[in-house]
């Protein structure tokens, strides 16, 4: 596994390095002080299978390094690595196209676990904003799960999907191809008029009336 850690500080690059190795037997690190490096190694690196990026870095600025990283490198998961625990930034940075999001002061249990999540196809938030989802509006035509005008199989991939469920658990749970998922996924976001894997998984969550209507991002160790 190759991972890219992208960060200003070298002490925090340098304390990853073993807390990564904890994702498999052969992790290799490869480490990048701002945007324009990342970009450059990543470019270099077409086999990455993870990037973990710092908000806050001299130069380019976090947010742009993430949109021009995903545009370089759409098929690599970005988790972006934050001082920050602002709802508005995780809003931004998922918006942006990242995967993940974890707070710099996060345990190293919930780091793991979030990655995992991130790295099986799931997607990972802080518990704080999931409490807080109001902010991220649900289209008015999703008002109802039958306004969705799914077929069965899809409503039980939505249902899954709204407990935070990754596209290998939900094959497994449905006894379907990861890639028979996939496409069901694909669907689902086309009814409910949204781009991305988070804000499908917020809207499941309202429609089907999981935690309150809360964002169902199962949490590390589960």
């Amino acid at each position: 596994m190759k991972i890219l850690v992208v960060d200003d500080h070298a002490l925090f690059r340098s304390g990853l390095q073993y807390l990564l190795a904890q994702l498999g037997d052969s992790v290799e690190i490869l480490e990048a002080k701002d945007g324009a490096e990342a970009l450059a190694i990543a470019g270099a690196h077409p086999d990455l299978e993870l990037i973990l990026l710092d908000l806050g870095m001299p130069g380019l600025d976090g947010l742009a390094g993430l949109r021009l990283l995903r545009k370089r490198s759409p098929e690599v998961p970005v988790v972006i690595l934050s001082g920050s625990e602002e709802p508005l930034d995780v809003r931004q940075a998922i918006d942006a196209g990242a995967l993940g999001f974890v707070p710099k002061s996060s345990t190293a249990d919930v780091m793991l676990s979030a990655l995992r999540l991130v790295l099986s196809g799931g997607m990972y938030v802080p518990p704080a904003y999931a409490q807080r989802t109001q902010a991220m509006r649900v289209p008015a035509m999703a008002s109802s799960v039958e306004a969705l005008r799914l077929t069965p199989r899809q409503h039980d991939v939505l249902r899954l999907l709204g407990q935070g469920q990754s596209n290998k658990e939900i094959a497994r749970v449905l006894q379907l191809t990861e890639g028979t998922v996939k496409l069901h996924i694909s669907a689902i976001l086309r009814a409910l008029g949204v781009d991305n894997r988070t804000r499908a998984v917020v809207a499941a969550a309202r429609l089907l009336g999981l935690a309150g209507g809360e964002t169902a991002v199962k949490p590390p160790g589960s």
